[in-house]
């Protein structure tokens, strides 16, 4: 994740279609694979929609990620939920706005388990969901994604509530970063072709969500 950079590059990555099938994807409550451009962190993440998020969609991202799942929301969204940032002073390079954990409170054991992290996921993404459903510190790690979205952050966080309001549901998303099969490294192109191929899931980039919402006006 990272803050705004410069320019848009005017051609496409994989392509409009490949924003299309990620938006219908992430509709049917399936994972996606979104890339960033290899002068920025040069790195994919799974992403899927919050509100439809389940045990096995968070035990697969569990297995193939770094394991620190984040849930972006929008501010407003994170304001009601008085989940504030986690340093007042935000010291990362990349102005990732991480704010204090959490985990769902009701139906919950350790917050650890991929159950728990997926109901936690899908609390912080339901209307319904109150401050006092919520524990603080927990084990899933909530985002502070830019209003506007990727247009004026072009970071993986904005680029999940972007994914999960174009699908037409909540804008919350979940994210994590792919590592390589050793886990010794962030997982790399081509790499992370042949594990979207490998494990039958859209990849997309930030850079064609961009375009795709430039021409769109969505």
């Amino acid at each position: 994740d990272k803050a705004a950079g410069g320019a848009v590059h005017a051609s496409w990555c994989f392509g409009k279609e490949s924003v299309v099938s990620a938006i219908e994807a992430v509709k049917k409550g399936e994972l996606i694979v979104v890339v960033d451009d290899e002068d920025r962190e040069n790195e994919g993440d799974l992403i899927m929609a919050a509100q439809l998020a389940s045990k096995d969609s968070i035990a697969f991202m569990i297995k193939h990620t770094s394991g620190v799942i984040c849930v972006p929301l929008e501010s407003e969204r994170l304001e009601e939920l008085r989940l504030p940032q986690m340093l007042a002073k935000n010291e990362d390079a990349k102005c990732t706005a991480f704010t204090v954990s959490t985990d769902y409170r009701h139906g919950t054991t350790t917050g650890i388990s991929a159950s728990d992290r997926a109901a936690t996921a899908r609390a912080l993404a339901a209307p319904s969901t109150r401050p006092d459903d919520l524990s603080r510190p927990g084990h899933i790690f909530p985002l502070r994604a830019v209003a506007g979205g990727v247009l004026k952050r072009n970071g993986h966080t904005e680029a999940a509530v972007d994914f999960a309001r174009l699908a037409g549901l909540a804008p919350v998303g979940v994210l994590c970063e792919i590592v390589s099969e050793d886990a010794a490294d962030m997982m790399r192109a081509p790499e992370l072709r042949e594990f979207a191929t490998r494990h039958g899931l859209v990849m997309t980039s930030i850079h064609d969500l961009i375009l795709y919402r430039k021409e769109t006006g969505l």
